[in-house]
């Protein structure tokens, strides 16, 4: 080959014969066998995308004895048929955009706690309640030691005393003085 190359001052890369597209046609036949399977697979599993579609066709098909089918095939089977599932963009469709609406007070409230690290390397552990309509701060609770479940109790008790004095009276527990908890005295789903 090489000393053809030379009589004719070509390179030999050029003396091969390059495949062309219309020399290559894919196996019609094959894929119609192979595309029945993806169809009965993705009617039968519609959430599956084309990598589980391929995995579940390699163990049929090796279970028969025949050779597995390649991903890109499958893919590209798939994508021609549109079986394929939507991307995931990761991103929501309605994102919130941090406004909650409340038409008047005392409809929603909000709360939270945070820490605050001292320079003498004391901490403050404070929780509050806010309403959500004119972010007024209802209540708080602030302390050194680490706030409780007690804590955060006494901090809604406060909160409904102070925005319903008049018309709520939480009733008290007679040997220690602090208000019961909604869940004690069965008012979980009761109104206020």
């Amino acid at each position: 080959m090489s000393a053809v190359a030379k009589a004719l001052q070509v390179a030999r890369s050029n003396l091969h014969r390059r495949p062309s597209l219309r020399d290559w046609s894919p196996d019609n036949s094959a894929d119609e066998l192979l595309l029945a399977r993806i169809r009965a697979v993705a009617s039968e599993r519609g959430s599956y995308g084309y990598r589980r579609v391929t995995a579940l066709l390699k163990r049929e098909l090796s279970a028969e004895g025949k050779p597995a089918a390649n991903h890109k095939k499958v893919y590209r089977l798939m994508r021609a048929h549109q079986l394929l599932l939507q991307r995931h963009t990761g991103k929501p469709t309605r994102t919130h955009d941090g406004k909650i609406v409340t038409l008047r007070s005392d409809l929603r409230w909000c709360s939270d706690s945070f820490e605050i690290r001292c320079w003498s390397g004391e901490r403050v552990h404070v929780a509050f309640s806010l309403d959500c309509c004119d972010r007024e701060v209802i209540s708080y609770v602030a302390q050194a030691e680490y706030l409780t479940g007690s804590n955060i109790r006494d901090l809604i008790a406060q909160t409904v005393e102070k925005r319903f004095a008049p018309h709520v009276v939480l009733p008290r527990c007679q040997a220690t003085g602090e208000t019961y908890s909604r869940c004690s005295l069965g008012l979980r789903n009761a109104r206020v």
